[in-house]
């Protein structure tokens, strides 16, 4: 099973559409996971009409007809992995272990929030993974997204990448 994570779309304010390459994958993916922060509801219209399944949440920027449609917390279990999806988790020091105790019933946590990328795994076996974003590289070098795949109850093949600067 393929899985798209993005985060933190900004638009149409940071960019005027998402990234081809991210479009790209969208036929490509079995799940596509959005941690938040989309700003305007025709980008979450976008991915909801193009992906076979979308697990989503609104973020801080997201306004009344975002919250009306998408929870805080999202979860879903895909080929024996608990998932779930928040915008928010805190600063970097002690995320882990934050998120643990907020979490303990997760396999793999998708956040966003800072645009920048994230992939740890916490004591408890907890993965943590942030996209980035693909439309507001903010003090990184890049814009980003990620890939990963579900296969035999594991996340494998778990890629961050890079957009090609506007």
């Amino acid at each position: 099973m393929r899985l798209l994570l993005v985060s933190d779309t900004h638009l149409p304010k940071r960019a005027k559409a998402l990234p081809e390459p991210l479009l790209a994958e969208l036929p490509r993916a079995d799940v596509v996971f959005h941690a938040g922060d989309w700003v305007d509801t025709d980008t979450l219209d976008l991915l909801e009409s193009r992906s076979a399944r979308l697990v989503a949440v609104y973020g801080n920027n997201d306004g009344p007809g975002l919250r009306a449609r998408l929870p805080e917390v999202a979860r879903a279990e895909l080929g024996g992995l608990r998932f779930g999806v928040v915008h928010e988790t805190g600063a970097a020091q002690g995320r882990e272990a934050r998120c643990a105790a907020r979490f303990p019933d997760l396999d793999v946590l998708v956040f966003g929030h800072s645009h920048i990328p994230w992939d740890t795994t916490a004591a408890t076996g907890l993965r943590l993974l942030n996209p980035g974003s693909p439309t507001d590289r903010r003090r990184q070098p890049y814009c980003t997204y990620m890939t990963a795949t579900v296969d035999a109850g594991a996340l494998t093949d778990v890629e961050l990448h890079r957009l090609p600067r506007r």
